[in-house]
């Protein structure tokens, strides 16, 4: 088991920039693959960006790449999203999500998630 508390939302000017934050419970941290999804009012959950366990696969979505950075601190048990260059239909509620993970792949649709958090509400303004 995990929980997952996602931080560093809010409010932020077109071309702005947040960095969301994740933090984990539990000591096993460095065996989950984490991820980053988004919803959007009157939409469907999509993918935003993942990293494996090690940290040393990630993967976007192709509406963020380039402006969406996704890291992680194993000592910390956390997993960041930082995002630049923020658009306005970059608003949205953003959730992390947790899976084991045994061999490194990429994990990229909601079902392959298996921990949520609660969501973090970004907004951009044009």
């Amino acid at each position: 088991q995990v929980q997952l508390v996602e931080s560093g939302g809010g409010l932020v000017q077109t071309e702005g920039s947040l960095r969301l934050s994740c933090a984990a419970s539990g000591r096993t941290f460095s065996t989950y693959a984490m991820g980053w999804f988004r919803q959007a009012p009157g939409k469907e959950r999509e993918f935003v960006a993942t990293i494996s366990r090690s940290g040393g696969i990630t993967y976007y979505a192709d509406s963020v790449k380039g402006r969406f950075t996704i890291s992680r601190d194993n000592a910390k048990n956390t997993v960041y999203l930082q995002m630049n260059s923020l658009k306005p239909e970059d608003t949205a509620v953003y959730y992390c999500a947790a899976r084991l993970e045994i061999a490194q792949r990429l994990w990229i649709g909601a079902t392959d998630y298996n921990y949520w958090g609660q969501g973090t509400q970004v907004t951009v303004s044009s």
